[in-house]
């Protein structure tokens, strides 16, 4: 099968990076155009990027001559890694121009006409693209922080119900791009304050596990309260819960319901798709982003400490790779469930 053409949208910065290291040898993409700032425009990518991936840029890649978002493209799909501060007008204006854009991006989340996909959770929700008015359309992966409680509470909704959750999150130092948070202010240190952060975990997970209707989303009924804390970990977002749900629950029922989760990317064995996107651990002493953020290509959602709360009904320790599951990965495994499900013209 001829591989379908892509470009990487702010191909220089942490997460263009993390998609091009992913996207190398792809069965079903192939990355053709690369677009980033003025200041790199018009210069090879090896000259015009700071690599920090653990393997070199690829030989076709570092020759590839890198575009301005005022050049046209020919790749249908764009993988959008953009900053905020320029990702909300260009990812517009590709999209005008017929473009299917998959954006990493937080400018169109909560736009009304854009929906924010996790594959196994909302695949419906794809069908908000047609309610959109452009010839293209814009599709949005969640916060990397989102990515995993929604994950979690996904099945748990349907089953019994989500009333309220809180959440106090433990992110790491990638999430917040290169150069990210200075060595003195991390190290041996906790920041407990990530700018604009509470507010995406507090709002993105009722949109997603929200009912599309009418060309519409109508928002999930629970509540969110989220303390952001960044911590001195590389990669590995960890998250505590404490969920209140509708219906009784006990703790083997939520182990059972949580591991043996599956949806459509699973079914379809996509090239992204973990095999379980929830692993569930007996331990008490996982997960651990050291030891557990790259399980299944890094593409799982760990989760472990599942036990009765005082407050709530459950409690439980969730952590997954923020720049693969919570961005890049997200927005490749959403890209193959789109052309799966025969969205791509």
């Amino acid at each position: 099968m001829e591989k379908i053409p892509v470009a990487i949208l702010g191909a220089t910065g942490t997460v263009g990076q993390k998609f091009i290291y992913l996207l190398e040898n792809h069965p079903t993409f192939e990355i053709k155009e690369l677009v980033a700032s003025p200041r790199s425009a018009g210069k090879k990518y090896a000259e015009a990027c700071n690599w920090k991936q653990d393997r070199p840029i690829n030989d076709t890649i570092k020759n590839i001559v890198v575009k301005s978002v005022e050049d046209s493209l020919e790749s249908k799909i764009l993988f959008s890694g953009m900053d905020a501060s320029v990702a909300g007008e260009a990812e517009t204006n590709y999209a005008e121009k017929g473009h299917i854009v998959i954006s990493n991006s937080k400018n169109h989340r909560m736009d009304k006409d854009v929906p924010i996909i996790i594959p196994e959770v909302n695949p419906d929700h794809f069908d908000l693209i047609k309610s959109q008015p452009y010839k293209g359309g814009i599709i949005t992966n969640s916060n990397c922080s989102t990515m995993f409680i929604a994950m979690v509470l996904a099945p748990l909704h349907k089953e019994f119900g989500v009333e309220w959750v809180h959440v106090s999150t433990m992110q790491a130092i990638s999430g917040a791009g290169y150069p990210g948070v200075s060595a003195m202010d991390i190290l041996g240190n906790v920041v407990p304050y990530i700018g604009g952060e509470e507010d995406k975990v507090e709002t993105e997970s009722q949109k997603i596990l929200g009912t599309l209707a009418n060309g519409e989303i109508k928002d999930a009924d629970f509540i969110i309260s989220a303390h952001c804390n960044r911590v001195p970990v590389f990669d590995g977002h960890t998250e505590n819960l404490t969920i209140k749900l509708k219906s009784e629950v006990t703790v083997e029922k939520v182990k059972e319901i949580l591991s043996t989760f599956k949806g459509i990317p699973q079914e379809k064995n996509l090239p992204f798709a973990p095999k379980f996107p929830i692993i569930v651990f007996d331990e008490n002493d996982r997960p651990q982003p050291l030891r557990d953020s790259l399980l299944d290509k890094g593409m799982v959602t760990s989760v472990g400490r599942i036990r009765k709360g005082t407050l709530g009904d459950i409690k439980m320790t969730i952590m997954g790779h923020n720049t693969i599951r919570g961005a890049a990965g997200a927005a490749i495994l959403n890209a193959e469930t789109y052309v799966a499900l025969g969205y791509l013209n």
